[in-house]
């Protein structure tokens, strides 16, 4: 049996469960550009003098930041899990991780939520 297996299982699943919302988040960005393409090539059949061609960059751009920003966490889920193993195989105590990272990524988070909220009220609105 590996020594300290429970801690080093624990770490492992808490890594694959970041990895996994990483993965969601980018796929959620590639939908929000494609969706916004979609738009703009629908736009032109929906109504004269739509309001999307006009903000067709803002689609593209929110989709490939949230794609960038579901790789920051990765890296920083890598960083973690690299440290957190080190701290489990260290005898000695260590300080609890700062959750500075967690709470910028969770504020850009909210940050493009609300900005998606705001363009699709208006396109829709």
């Amino acid at each position: 049996m590996i020594e300290k297996f429970r801690d080093h299982a624990a770490n492992e699943r808490t890594f694959l469960a970041w990895v996994r919302t990483s993965i969601a988040l980018m796929a959620f960005g590639f939908i929000i550009e494609k969706f916004d393409l979609f738009l703009a090539i629908m736009a032109p059949n929906i109504a004269q003098g739509s309001r999307v061609l006009s903000h067709q960059s803002f689609g593209r751009w929110a989709g490939l930041s949230i794609i960038v920003l579901g790789v920051m966490m990765i890296c920083i889920a890598a960083v973690r899990f690299i440290r957190a193993a080190r701290a489990i195989e260290n005898a000695k105590p260590e300080h609890a991780p700062s959750f500075g990272p967690d709470i910028i990524l969770a504020v850009l988070l909210v940050l493009f939520g609300v900005a998606i909220i705001l363009y699709l009220s208006r396109l829709f609105g």
